[in-house]
């Protein structure tokens, strides 16, 4: 048996108000109700929506790296 591990790499859209920070959070938060194994993620891209010339909304795009289970 060895230690290898394979992933599965997912792409995720997180929003806010608040922040990007809390976008990332609600976005991992949602994804662990339905997925397993999730491991590690990186942030894709950052965007927002401008209003009144403030940061009215946060967009981050996630990649989500899920360990795949061994074969039994």
């Amino acid at each position: 048996m060895t230690n290898d591990h394979i992933y599965k790499k997912i792409e995720l859209v997180g929003s806010s108000t608040k922040s990007s920070d809390d976008a990332i959070e609600q976005a991992i938060a949602r994804a662990s109700q339905t997925l397993r194994n999730i491991d590690w993620f990186e942030v894709v891209e950052t965007r927002g929506h401008i209003k009144d010339g403030k940061v009215a909304h946060w967009q981050v795009v996630l990649r989500i790296g899920m360990r795949l289970e061994p074969d039994d």
